[in-house]
């Protein structure tokens, strides 16, 4: 009976893993040359991603085609920095409204 009671464990484990499972994303920070910080998500997968680029509550919604580079989002004031950016990614197909 022990060994059932593991075995749900594990499965029930196993398959809430996978439904946390986020795309592996990369993101570069720097500032161009007037001074502004700006953003770029490259996409570390073989399948498509939806993606977000936020700053101060502003977001640009775009999509991400595998192994790919997003264009350089430039925050519009000075005074912002790398910790004013959010960056939100995720499986383009658990997502069909935005295909």
């Amino acid at each position: 009976m022990m060994f059932y009671k593991i075995f749900a464990f594990f499965m029930v484990l196993l398959f809430s893993l996978n439904s946390l499972a986020m795309p592996k994303i990369a993101v570069k920070h720097q500032r161009n040359i007037k001074g502004f910080a700006e953003i770029q998500v490259s996409n570390a997968t073989m399948e498509n991603l939806i993606c977000h680029v936020a700053i101060d509550g502003h977001k640009i919604l775009f999509r991400l085609k595998a192994i790919e580079v997003s264009k350089w989002y430039v925050a519009t004031d000075i005074r912002f920095n790398h910790t004013h950016f959010s960056v939100w990614c995720d499986y383009l197909k658990l997502h069909p409204n935005y295909q």
